[in-house]
């Protein structure tokens, strides 16, 4: 049972150093929009600089304050395939909240692929 234990821990950093990495091999623009007073809509595009079909695309938009630490979040789909040198557009809603000053947002969830197939 003692060997179990160090597996489950290598799978387990493998995991986190997979998530930890997810914005490699992208670029992601955006603007920011506070127009709505509940919310503020950030749209953009991520573009996928990798050499393979990016699937089942997310991207996490964070507010900021003028520390830097993140007082809001939302999580948006982007696309279920982006192929290499291609992009697609976003649109992610974070809620107002007091103290945000910046916004940043990074693609949070992907898997590589071979893009859409048809039945």
């Amino acid at each position: 049972m003692t060997r179990a234990r160090p597996i489950a821990a290598g799978v387990a950093l493998a995991l986190l150093a997979a998530v930890a990495s997810a914005q490699d091999g992208f670029r992601v623009t955006h603007t920011v929009d506070r127009g709505n007073p509940g919310q503020t809509r950030i749209n953009g595009v991520v573009f996928n600089e990798n050499r393979f079909d990016a699937v089942d695309v997310y991207v996490t938009a964070e507010a900021l304050d003028g520390n830097g630490k993140t007082v809001a979040r939302g999580i948006s789909f982007v696309s279920p395939s982006i192929g290499p040198g291609r992009s697609a557009s976003f649109s992610a809603s974070v809620p107002v909240m007091p103290g945000a000053t910046t916004y940043r947002v990074r693609v949070s969830s992907y898997r590589f692929g071979f893009g859409q197939q048809s039945p």
